[in-house]
């Protein structure tokens, strides 16, 4: 009987453990399963070849680095993302990192992780608070100098011209960092001229179908259109339907420059209905969970990193085609 009742307590002991082992599986105050540290990311959304690559780097690099990633796709509405970040809260997360919809409007859920003491890291896009003591550091592009090497091979391309340049300029998501800085770093650029104007401005929403709209309203409003600088490749070839289906050829009677640097993009250029490609590298993943690692273990990280970025011709585009991976 002594020896029924001691495999009795036995089993009891095991089963205690085993419920203890579940409890801290599913992602209790430990921060993740196994002590791994569980990373709460919240995604702007699927709006371009740009960035569902980025999508991918993130859950590829999370698995290879043993990271327990939570991820959300906010589908372009800043309340989906604030939600999601308070679901993060809630779930007790190690790490929170986000690559915001907008810039404004941010504080009040960033405060409220940071009173939950979860580092909150930003990617690819910043935002305006004064408050920097709300994340632990930005990793991205800096929008502003692409915006610059835009305008910079737009005032090279058309030095010798002596009329008028009149640009039309598709815009990225209204409010968002990178349609912010693109559109001031390009505009800072060509003010220094008064023959570069710009004739139409208007967002296209970061994607290839509102770009395409968008650009057919241009055709119809503007008698004469020399050059097309869009926020990003999505845009960019979504607008190079249009300019076709209204009997013009791309990259010759209207010039285009894009920012990203996506495959579709570069075959574009390579086949000359895009002139220039400034680039801005979606695959901020490595990156990223080396930095979630630091501010897990409470290290001291740069307040601001950015990726390393060039810009394509047509020469390079080709070159650079058979081995992009997006």
């Amino acid at each position: 009987m002594n020896v029924l009742k001691k495999r009795w307590a036995a089993a009891a002991a095991a089963a205690a453990g085993l419920v203890l082992l579940t409890a801290c599986g599913s992602g209790g105050s430990s921060g993740g399963s196994g002590g791994a540290i569980t990373l709460g990311f919240a995604q702007v959304g699927a709006e371009s070849g740009w960035r569902t690559a980025n999508t991918k780097s993130i859950q590829d690099s999370a698995k290879t680095a043993g990271i327990e990633l939570k991820f959300s796709d906010a589908q372009q509405k800043q309340e989906n993302q604030i939600s999601a970040i308070r679901s993060y809260i809630q779930q007790k997360v190690k790490v929170i990192a986000f690559s915001p919809v907008v810039e404004s409007g941010w504080d009040t859920v960033l405060k409220e992780a940071k009173t939950a003491n979860i580092p909150v890291i930003l990617t690819d896009r910043a935002i305006d608070s004064p408050d920097k003591s709300l994340y632990k550091t930005f990793l991205g592009s800096d929008f502003i100098a692409e915006g610059k090497k835009a305008g910079e091979w737009l005032t090279k391309e058309f030095g010798s011209a002596t009329g008028q340049v009149n640009i039309v300029e598709l815009q990225g998501t209204t409010g968002s960092a990178p349609a912010n800085d693109r559109k001031k770093g390009f505009a800072d650029v060509i003010a220094a001229d008064p023959k570069y104007k710009i004739v139409a401005s208007q967002t296209g929403e970061f994607t290839r179908a509102k770009g395409k709209e968008v650009m057919e309203a241009f055709l119809k409003s503007q008698p004469k259109i020399d050059v097309l600088y869009a926020h990003n490749d999505d845009m960019a070839l979504g607008a190079i339907e249009a300019i076709e289906a209204a009997g013009k050829v791309p990259g010759k009677d209207i010039k285009i420059v894009s920012v990203d640097g996506v495959k579709d993009a570069l075959q574009a250029l390579a086949d000359g209905k895009i002139n220039h490609v400034v680039e801005c590298n979606p695959l901020l993943g490595p990156q990223l969970m080396d930095l979630v690692k630091k501010v897990a273990a409470g290290e001291q990280v740069p307040a601001r990193i950015e990726t390393q970025e060039t810009e394509f011709d047509q020469a390079s585009a080709k070159a650079a085609l058979p081995q992009r991976q997006y």
